[in-house]
C-alpha cells in the first residue's frame, strides 16, 4: 500500500475530525484536501473500509452518544451538534445504529463508541515486500497489550459495546491462560483473536484494514482449529442481517465459511451466532 495514499487519507481524516460539528460531505472534504472527490471516495473506502459519509455519520453519532452520557445537554442540542436539523431525524438514525433511542441511551449511562478516530500507525514493512506473505501466529504476551489495543480501536466498528477497561481485564486473563493470538508486522499488531478453550467461541477477531485480503483471518482460524480447539465446535457472533451498523463484518464471517445459527441478544444488542463446520480438523 503506497505511503502517499495513507498520508492523503490521514489528511482527510484530520480535516473531518476538526470539523465534526460543521457541514461536511465528500465535496467539502475533497476540496479542502485538494483531491479529486472520485479518487478520495475510492481510496478512503478501500483503506478505511467505509465511505466518507458513513465515517462522518458514525463519528458524529459516537460524539453524540458521549454527550448523552457525560453531559446534561438537551437532546435537541446534541442532535444539532451532530449535524441533524431535527431531534426526530437524529433519534431515527441514532436508534438504528445504537439500538436504543437517545433518551434511553442517556438513562442507561453506558457509553460505547460506534467509531473512533481512524489512525494509521506502524511502518507496514510486510506490505512493501515482494515476497509472498507468510504469517506467524503466536500467543500474545503482556508486552503486546498496547499494540493490541491500537488495533482494537481501529476495528471497533465491528464490536458493539466495547468498554476498554473491562476488555483489557479480559485480555490480560486470556493472555495468562494462552487464549489470545496475535499476528504482527514489526511492532504493529495486524491480526488478533481472543478465544475460549472452554466454550470454543471466538470472542474477538480483528484484522488491520491495510492488511485486508492478506489471509490473516484464515491464518488465525487455522491456528485455533489445528490444535488449540481441535475437538470443539468453533463459533462466533456478529451483526444480524440488515443491521445498519454493520460495515461488512457479517459478510466477512460468511466468506470464511461460518454458517448461520441462532439469533442472540448480547449486552442488549441483537446479534447472531455463526458456527464453523469442520473438515478433517481444519478450516
Amino acid at each position: 500500500m503506497p505511503d502517499n495514499n495513507v498520508k492523503k487519507i490521514t489528511a482527510a481524516i484530520d480535516y473531518i475530525e476538526g470539523r465534526l460539528t460543521q457541514r461536511l460531505d465528500l465535496d467539502v472534504v475533497a476540496e479542502a484536501v485538494h483531491y479529486s472527490k472520485y479518487y478520495l471516495h475510492r481510496t478512503f473506502s478501500k483503506l478505511v473500509g467505509m465511505t466518507i459519509h458513513d465515517y462522518i455519520q458514525r463519528r458524529r453519532l459516537t460524539e453524540a452518544a458521549k454527550l448523552l452520557v457525560f453531559s446534561a445537554q438537551p437532546i435537541l442540542e446534541v442532535a444539532l451538534l451532530a449535524g441533524y436539523e431535527s431531534q426526530q431525524a437524529f433519534t431515527s438514525v441514532f436508534t438504528a445504529m445504537y439500538k436504543l433511542p437517545p433518551n434511553q441511551f442517556r438513562e442507561n449511562e453506558r457509553f460505547y463508541p460506534l467509531q473512533l478516530k481512524f489512525e494509521f500507525g506502524g511502518s507496514y514493512h510486510m506490505l512493501r515486500s515482494r515476497e509472498p506473505l507468510e504469517w506467524e501466529v503466536s500467543f500474545a504476551g503482556e508486552a503486546d497489550i498496547p499494540c493490541w489495543m491500537e488495533l482494537v480501536r481501529l476495528v471497533v466498528d465491528g464490536f458493539p459495546h466495547l468498554e476498554e477497561e473491562s476488555y483489557v481485564r479480559t485480555l490480560r486473563e486470556r493472555i495468562a491462560t494462552g487464549q489470545a493470538l496475535i499476528l504482527k508486522d514489526g511492532a504493529a499488531a495486524v491480526g488478533i483473536l481472543l478465544f475460549s478453550r472452554e466454550s470454543g467461541s471466538i470472542d474477538f477477531m480483528g484484522t488491520h484494514p491495510l492488511y485486508r485480503g492478506k489471509g490473516i483471518p484464515r491464518a488465525l482460524l487455522d491456528k485455533v482449529m489445528g490444535g488449540l480447539l481441535r475437538e470443539q465446535e468453533i463459533s462466533i457472533t456478529t451483526f444480524r442481517a440488515g443491521d445498519r451498523a454493520d460495515t461488512g463484518h457479517r459478510r466477512e464471517i460468511v466468506e470464511l465459511g461460518f454458517a448461520e445459527a441462532e439469533l442472540l441478544v448480547e449486552f442488549g444488542y441483537p446479534t447472531q451466532r455463526f458456527v464453523l463446520p469442520r473438515e478433517d480438523g481444519h478450516v
